[in-house]
């Protein structure tokens, strides 16, 4: 009988180090088989974890954030598209209304848009103008006509071009700056609209140098999806809103219809890199890597709401997991799942080849996580369940087209809980980043590969887990 073992069971060994400076050395790392990311952090599909609000911070700070599947089809595709359209140096598809609208008109579309402006257009898609917050400052009337509002044409400072990739970085920031603009609409010799700059892209572009983001200047973003019921209507829809990884969700990845699954999706959407799991075995690993995995998520129960071992008896202690499964991987990237309570179990992680780390609990409670803060025992908190806790799967049955349970008789593998209120998660990432850098530097690995490559794990007792801990001793 083999023995498993977790974070806390180890330590790596410090190395001769020439590193001068933890900022000196590079965390590039890839995801899967194609995607690059520049910090190896990936947040959780989680319903209290990741969506878009989340996605987009991670990928401004060079991760990637996985939006959940517990969302109806058209939630979760306008929940890809807001990250798309978050950052672009040219957006190709700028909203636009209909000139003959009204005050309510614009109104509603700007509230189901979340956009402040509109490009005015006919019915010849002809650019008219432009309506944004100034021009409906003062105006009441719902039935104003956006014609009397809107900065009609002739006042507008336009480009001509012939297509959005005619044009130059440089010459778009300083034709903003030169007329004071915040928006550069582009249109062609027959008036027609071929894309819009923004003045908040462009200081996006500068505020986050370390923004993972595609050809296009759009930032990443995954997205899960199931093995049963919609999972292709949901792939299809999801690759249409610019989708840049796929995650193939289950508890236990090493299934029948998960392989079918994944085959399927390779086979129809060879374009897009999936991620499949979750497994941790080496046997699993090299089954989704023959049925076409890009990566493999690793980890059965090491979760901090999660109660399948508890439940099921079934699991592999996170280290030992994600060892065996880099080893049968043979290069294919592996996302070390769960069991992440401190930065140093990351730097564990990556020490034993893993390539990115998927965090839920750590980024759970932070302001970009969905939910609302609520106020518990005088402490602002928010709720974080694992995804096959009870609530959980009451939300995927009200989401996932053709998902029925008995919720009288499910047996939940996961629990319900309130984390303490993080503040931004640039915040928590940063201090994760530090102890990574941190870890890096003891062993004098200036890359993540060199790391693996110096690390030299030595098992400890449960005395030494304890001189590891502060234990001073108040009086």
């Amino acid at each position: 009988m083999r023995e498993g073992l977790t974070y806390s069971d180890v330590l790596l060994v410090p190395q001769y180090s020439d590193i001068e400076s933890r900022r000196n050395v590079s965390t590039h790392t890839r995801l899967s088989r194609r995607l690059k990311l520049h910090i190896p952090i990936v947040s959780a599909n989680m319903d209290t974890v990741t969506e878009s609000t989340m996605a987009t911070r991670m990928a401004e700070l060079g991760g990637i954030g996985i939006i959940h599947r517990f969302l109806t089809l058209a939630e979760q595709v306008r929940e890809v598209a807001k990250v798309k359209r978050s950052h672009n140096f040219v957006i190709p598809d700028p909203y636009t209304i209909q000139h003959d609208s009204t005050l309510a008109d614009v109104r509603e579309a700007m509230y189901q848009r979340s956009v402040t402006s509109f490009l005015v257009v006919d019915q010849n898609n002809h650019l008219c103008g432009i309506v944004t917050p100034r021009d409906m400052m003062f105006e009441d009337g719902l039935d104003t006509p956006l014609s009397q509002m809107m900065t009609p044409f002739e006042r507008l400072v336009y480009k001509e071009v012939g297509s959005y990739n005619e044009v130059d970085y440089e010459q778009a920031r300083q034709l903003l700056k030169a007329h004071k603009l915040e928006k550069l609409p582009l249109i062609n010799a027959e008036r027609q609209i071929i894309g819009l700059i923004t003045a908040k892209d462009i200081q996006k572009r500068l505020q986050y140098p370390q923004a993972i983001k595609d050809a296009q200047g759009r930032l990443l973003v995954g997205a899960a999806i199931g093995v049963k019921n919609d999972y292709l209507e949901r792939t299809q829809e999801l690759v249409k809103a610019g989708v840049d990884v796929l995650v193939i969700d289950i508890a236990h990845g090493h299934f029948k219809y998960l392989l079918e699954t994944l085959s399927q999706i390779k086979s129809e959407f060879p374009q897009i890199d999936v991620i499949a799991g979750n497994v941790a075995s080496a046997a699993g690993t090299r089954d989704l890597i023959a049925a076409g995995a890009d990566a493999i998520k690793v980890g059965v129960g090491p979760g901090s709401t999660c109660s399948t071992r508890i439940v099921t008896g079934s699991g592999v202690p996170q280290l030992t997991a994600v060892m065996d499964c880099v080893e049968a991987a043979k290069g294919i990237p592996v996302i070390a799942d769960g069991g992440v309570r401190y930065s140093g179990d990351m730097v564990k992680a990556l020490a034993a080849g893993a390539s990115s780390v998927m965090l839920g609990g750590l980024l759970g409670g932070c302001e970009e996580s969905p939910g609302l803060t609520r106020i518990k025992d005088g402490q602002k908190v928010k709720v974080y369940r694992g995804m096959a806790s009870y609530d959980a799967a009451r939300n995927r049955q009200s989401a996932e087209k053709g998902y029925e349970v008995d919720l009288d008789s499910y047996v939940p593998e996961g629990i319900e809980t309130v984390m303490p209120y993080k503040g931004k998660v640039h915040e928590v990432i940063g201090q994760l980043m530090g102890g990574l850098r941190s870890g890096m530097s003891y062993l004098g690995a200036h890359t993540l590969p060199e790391m693996v490559e110096k690390a030299e794990f030595v098992r400890i007792s449960p005395a030494g887990w304890h001189e590891s801990t502060p234990h001073a001793q108040y009086k």
